[in-house]
C-alpha cells in the first residue's frame, strides 16, 4: 500500500471520528426541532443507502421503495400495537417494539424475496415499470385493509422502548447528561444515529467485499459478469432482498418519526424522492447517499420551520409557494445541475475537491550540440 493511500485512509478515519463526536454531542446544544429533523434524516439515510445498493451499485432501477417502507412501517405498527381503537377496531399483537422492528425488517425482506424472481429476469425501464406496480398495490391495501393500516386516516405508531428504557411516551427512566434532560427527541436521536451508523458500516463493508465487486460487475456488464463466474440472477435477487430490508428499517424509523402511518405517506412521490437522494448524492457511494438523503429530507422541514422569515414562502393554506413546493423546486433544480455538470453527484464533487493536483512534468533537456549540416556542394557526409 502506498504512502498516499495510507494517508488518505488516515485522514478519512479522522474526519469520520470527528463527525461522530460532533453528532454524539449535538443533543446537548441544539433545540428539539433539529433533533427531530436529524432523526428523520437518519431514517432517510438508511433507506437511501439500501436503494443505492440496488440502483447505484447493481444498476437495477426500482420505483417500489415506498412499498417496502410501507411494509416495514405497517408491520411494526401491527406487531407492536394493541388491538382496538376509538373509531375502528384495529388488529395488533401488542408485542415489544423491538420485536415489531425486527418483524418489520424481516417482512420487508420477505416482500423483496417474493418480488426477486421478477427482478432477477428484468432490467432497466422494464424493472422500473414492474416495480411501479407494487406502489399501486400497496396504496390499495393501505386504504382497504383497515384492521392493519387504519384505512384512510391511518393509525398511531407505538412508542419504542428497549429492555424497559423508553424512547418516547413516558420517558422512563429519567435521564440527564451534564444537566440536560434527555427526553423523547434526544433518545430518538441516539437510536437513529446508532442504527444509521450500523447500516452505513454494513453497506461500506459489503461494497469492499467479493459480493460487492460482483454486484458492480453485474452493473457494468451482465454478460461479462457471467463469463467471470458470477451468478447474475442470484446476485440480483439477493441485492433486492438486502435493499428491501434496508427500506423496512427505514419505514419503522419513519413511523417513529412522524408518530403515525397513513396511506398518503407511502405514495409514488416517496419513491421519487429516494431516487432524487441517490442521484444527488452520487450513485454507488454510501457517503453520497447519506448526503443526498440529508439534503432532500431536511430541506422541506427547515423551510417549513423558517417560512415566516424566508421570502416567497407562505404558510400552508395561503396563496403562494409553501415549504414543500419550494423544497421540490430546489432539489429538482439541483438534480438538473448534477446531471448536467457533475454526474457523480455530491460524492463525485467531494472526490474532485480532495484530488491532489499532479506535479508539473519536467520538460526533457534540450541538447546544446547540433549535428553539422551536410555539404551539398562537395557531396560529402557530415562528420
Amino acid at each position: 500500500m502506498s504512502d498516499t493511500s495510507t494517508a488518505t485512509r488516515l485522514v478519512k478515519g479522522v474526519v469520520l471520528l470527528a463527525l461522530l463526536v460532533v453528532l454524539l454531542a449535538l443533543p446537548l446544544y441544539v433545540e428539539e426541532f433539529w433533533l427531530r429533523t436529524g432523526f428523520a434524516v437518519f431514517a432517510a439515510i438508511i433507506g437511501a443507502v439500501g436503494l443505492n445498493l440496488l440502483v447505484g451499485t447493481t444498476g437495477q432501477l426500482s420505483l417500489a421503495h415506498a412499498f417496502f417502507l410501507a411494509v416495514g412501517a405497517l408491520t411494526y405498527v401491527y406487531v407492536s400495537g394493541d388491538p382496538g381503537g376509538s373509531a375502528i377496531e384495529y388488529g395488533g399483537f401488542g408485542l415489544p417494539p423491538i420485536v415489531g422492528m425486527v418483524a418489520g425488517v424481516v417482512m420487508a425482506g420477505l416482500a423483496g424475496v417474493l418480488f426477486s424472481p421478477i427482478a432477477a429476469r428484468l432490467r432497466g425501464i422494464y424493472l422500473g415499470v414492474a416495480s411501479l406496480g407494487l406502489v399501486f398495490i400497496g396504496q390499495h391495501l393501505l386504504n382497504t385493509w383497515t384492521s392493519v393500516s387504519g384505512g384512510f386516516n391511518g393509525r398511531l405508531a407505538p412508542a419504542f422502548d428497549l429492555f424497559g428504557f423508553s424512547f418516547g411516551g413516558n420517558e422512563e427512566p429519567y435521564l440527564a447528561v451534564l444537566g440536560v434532560p434527555f427526553g423523547q427527541a434526544e433518545r430518538l436521536w441516539y437510536l437513529g444515529l446508532a442504527l444509521c451508523a450500523l447500516a452505513c458500516w454494513f453497506a461500506s463493508n459489503l461494497l469492499r467485499s467479493r459480493p460487492g465487486r460482483a454486484l458492480q460487475n453485474v452493473r457494468d456488464s451482465e454478460v461479462a459478469a457471467s463469463v467471470m463466474g458470477v451468478n447474475v440472477q442470484e446476485y440480483k435477487a439477493k441485492v433486492f432482498l438486502v435493499s428491501s430490508m434496508y427500506a423496512g428499517l427505514a419505514g419503522v424509523l419513519y413511523a417513529l418519526s412522524i408518530g403515525s402511518v397513513a396511506p398518503e405517506s407511502f405514495s409514488l412521490l416517496l419513491s421519487v424522492q429516494y431516487l432524487a437522494m441517490i442521484v444527488l448524492g452520487g450513485l454507488g457511494s454510501v457517503g453520497g447517499a447519506a448526503m443526498g438523503a440529508a439534503f432532500v429530507s431536511a430541506l422541506p422541514l427547515v423551510l417549513q420551520q423558517y417560512s415566516g422569515s424566508l421570502p416567497f414562502i407562505v404558510e400552508p393554506g395561503q396563496p403562494g409557494i409553501v415549504a414543500s413546493q419550494a423544497a421540490a423546486f430546489l432539489y429538482g433544480g439541483a438534480i438538473v445541475l448534477v446531471v448536467m455538470f457533475e454526474p457523480g453527484g455530491l460524492a463525485g464533487l467531494a472526490r474532485r475537491l480532495k484530488r491532489q493536483p499532479r506535479p508539473p512534468q519536467e520538460s526533457p533537456p534540450v541538447s546544446t550540440t547540433s549535428s553539422a549540416p551536410a555539404d551539398s556542394s562537395s557531396g560529402g557526409t557530415p562528420r
